[in-house]
Parts: C-alpha cells; sequence; structure tokens
C-alpha cells in the first residue's frame, strides 16, 4: 500500500532568495491550491528603537501573565494563524504555504513565539529569519494582549540577538498602536539589503533571471540548508531569546512548558520588560 502523498511545498531555496529580493508568497483563500508572489509597493516595517512599549502591556510583561516560548509550537502557531477569525473569514495561509513553512522551521530558518496561559496555547506569530532580518508573517490571540506580549518579546529577542529590520509586510492599526510605519517598498530594499548583506542568500551583483519567475534569480547556494539544521540552527533571534528567557523556553517540544513560578528581577517577564525598557 502507498501513503498519501504529503502537501506539496514551495521550493525552499527559492522562497528565501523570494525573501532575499522583497517578494513573499500569499494566497487567496486557505483551500486555494495556488500561491501568487507579492511585492507591495508601501511595505510595513517595526523600527526596533521605536517599539511603543506601552505601561499596561508592560505590566502584562512584567506580571508574566504568559508564559512564553520560542519554537515550542510552530505548527500548531501557523496553524492558529490560518484559521477563520472575526472580521477575517479568509485566510491567506493555504497549505503549501503552511507545509512550506513548517519546513523551514525543520530548517531552522523559520520561527516562532508562543504564549501560553494554564496550558493551553492563547497567542503567538511566525516568519522567516535571514542575515540580521526577521520577516513576520502572522500572529494570532485567543486572549487580551497575547499577540502583543508575543511582539513584545520578539522585538527583545531581536535586539539582543543582534537582528536590525522587523518586517511586518502590512500595516494594521494593531501593529500601528506599537510603533509601525509604512515606508516605500524600494526604502525597504535598502534596509533589507544592508541586514541580509552576509546572508547566503544575498543577491549576488551579477543575477541571472529565474527560468520560471524573471522576478527571482537562479543562483544555487551548497550547503546552506543541510538536513544538519534544525530549529533555531545558527540563529540570531533563538540565541537572542534563550539570553533574555533560558534555555529552558526553547526548544523543539510540542507541550506546554511548566509555568512561570519565579517572581520579581528572577522572572522572564521582568527580564524582558527591563530589557525593552532600558533599549527603547
Amino acid at each position: 500500500m502507498h501513503g498519501t502523498p504529503g502537501p506539496v511545498t514551495i521550493d525552499l531555496n527559492m522562497l528565501m532568495r523570494a525573501y532575499a529580493i522583497g517578494i513573499f508568497p500569499m494566497a487567496d483563500a486557505r483551500d486555494d491550491v495556488d500561491v501568487f508572489w507579492v511585492e507591495p509597493e508601501m511595505r510595513a516595517i517595526l523600527p526596533l528603537d521605536g517599539f511603543r512599549f506601552s505601561t499596561s502591556l508592560r505590566k502584562a510583561v512584567r506580571q508574566d501573565r504568559f508564559t512564553v516560548t520560542c519554537n515550542r509550537a510552530f505548527a500548531r502557531v501557523i496553524a492558529m494563524c490560518a484559521e477563520s477569525a472575526q472580521g477575517r473569514e479568509q485566510t491567506w495561509i493555504n497549505r503549501t504555504i503552511e507545509a512550506s513553512f513548517i519546513a523551514l522551521h525543520r530548517q531552522g530558518r523559520a520561527h516562532s513565539v508562543e504564549c501560553w496561559r494554564d496550558g493551553e496555547l492563547v497567542g503567538g506569530l511566525y516568519g522567516v529569519e535571514i542575515g540580521r532580518a526577521f520577516c513576520g508573517e502572522s500572529m494570532f490571540s485567543r486572549a487580551t494582549d497575547a499577540s502583543k506580549v508575543a511582539l513584545a518579546w520578539l522585538v527583545a529577542a531581536m535586539r539582543k540577538g543582534g537582528l536590525t529590520l522587523l518586517d511586518c509586510q502590512f500595516i494594521t492599526p494593531h501593529l500601528a498602536s506599537m510603533g509601525a510605519i509604512e515606508i516605500p517598498q524600494g526604502d525597504y530594499l535598502e534596509l533589507l539589503n544592508e541586514a541580509i548583506c552576509d546572508s547566503p542568500f544575498a543577491p549576488p551583483r551579477v543575477q541571472r533571471p529565474h527560468p520560471v519567475m524573471p522576478g527571482l534569480y537562479s543562483v544555487s547556494v551548497e550547503g546552506v540548508a543541510g538536513p544538519g539544521a534544525g530549529p533555531g540552527a545558527e540563529s540570531g533571534l533563538v540565541a537572542g531569546f534563550a539570553a533574555l528567557a533560558g534555555a529552558d523556553a526553547v526548544g523543539a517540544a510540542d507541550e506546554p512548558p511548566l509555568p512561570v513560578s519565579s517572581t520579581g528581577a528572577s522572572s522572564p517577564g521582568y527580564s524582558i520588560a527591563h530589557f525593552l525598557t532600558q533599549t527603547s
């Protein structure tokens, strides 16, 4: 008997090279089989030094209202981001995009931040790390402030890990309230090129048009996504997260973490809040 074939994925090398030139995939609906490529005229970014760490959010972080982890439940995060929600009955995350990002996560190139409460996954976000840039893809919240807390932890981990560019793709009121701004795509590409200049996916000086997609160049890079890679391999984001929250907060186990029991200056939330306050 033959097993059921797995979901189709986008060519992962091509997917990373698309991000390297400011292009990302979307679908019209969850059950749509097609994927199209997007290069918006205006791009949303969240300047790391412009993050708005409001008093109420700072309180939520310091009180450890959620146990926050990194890469503990990537597949569950992207699945919950793809669910219908009030005001968003359709999602752009189809099965192909979902499978592709899970595959990138297994290579250590896509990461998630999770918020847990009473053993339940109630918020989180995911995205792609390329060089010193993190391209945020989507976030979800099933509890008040959960996605905001996840974003605060992301910003702190990026700063600690030496990342410089947080790409939000499209502006929303939610992101704008936390400091996101819109810039022309050309300005974004300048920031992106600077952030990924040391990445193996950085555009070469001489480019050959991709045979299928003229907007993508086609150059193979040996060894950049080998089987030895894993979630968090050579990741500045994951290293920054672990430095701030402890190595126990990072892992591939798809299970609820232990509740936060430490208090005061030894709590993870206090460390994150102190770091963001000191560097804001």
